[in-house]
């Protein structure tokens, strides 16, 4: 198996996914014991359903390093800050607030800190008029060292998202993403990964991507989702 899997790996395959040969091998994978699992956890309320939501703000996440590592680089938030905002708008079926508006928003509270983080997403979500606000912290930003196919350092990303229904005032899903690359060698069981990647270590900035891509598609299949029309929030 991790023959053939070495064999689809290089950097011509950009898409390797598509192929009839690498699904194979992902079906033959998914059936080992322990393969599959995700980095993300997460948690919904049982009434999470009833919740529609039609139009969602994204308050820019905050630095709250583990205390652990305490890794996190400079830039940390805004890269996760602007890969939810990017992939919340790309899925789609919702109305997501232009960051401008939300930063304009910020200005006129006092500044988020993990204190005041669950007052100050409410609060926002009031101001902007929405179903929802996405917000959260992140623990870990380790920046790759070294290149695509020879890192000395992996690239590692941790970070938590709370979703805060403005109705009811609660919040009614929470996820905590955690990824650090391995290599094939440490870790057999994240061949879907390896072959996903093709090979490659990738940067802090594939991790954060790849967890608020898993965790948005996740909150929207917790909630309904309604498009907003023209006129009505």
């Amino acid at each position: 198996m991790l023959a053939a899997a070495w064999l689809f790996v290089s950097p011509g395959c950009s898409h390797l996914q598509d192929t009839p040969e690498y699904q194979s091998v992902g079906n033959l994978v998914s059936k080992i014991p322990g393969v599959g699992t995700s980095d993300l956890q997460m948690h919904a309320v049982r009434s999470s359903k009833t919740v529609i939501v039609r139009r969602i703000a994204i308050m820019p996440v905050i630095a709250e390093p583990d205390k652990v590592s305490g890794e996190l680089e400079p830039g940390a938030t805004e890269t996760v800050t602007a890969e939810l905002y990017a992939r919340a708008t790309l899925l789609g079926g919702w109305t997501v607030v232009p960051q401008e508006d939300v930063e304009t928003a910020l200005q006129q509270m006092p500044p988020t800190n993990a204190g005041n983080l669950d007052q100050n997403a409410l609060q926002l979500g009031r101001k902007l008029a929405v179903d929802g606000v996405i917000y959260g912290a992140v623990h870990r930003y380790r920046e790759r060292v070294g290149y695509d196919y020879a890192a000395q350092t992996p690239a590692a990303v941790s970070f938590t998202l709370n979703f805060v229904d403005e109705k009811s005032g609660q919040v009614i899903w929470t996820a905590q993403f955690s990824r650090e690359q391995k290599a094939l060698s440490q870790n057999v069981l994240d061949l879907p990964n390896f072959i996903a990647n093709t090979g490659r270590w990738v940067r802090a900035e594939d991790l954060a991507e790849q967890g608020a891509q898993e965790a948005l598609v996740n909150l929207q299949n917790k909630v309904t989702i309604e498009s907003a029309v023209q006129g009505q929030y």
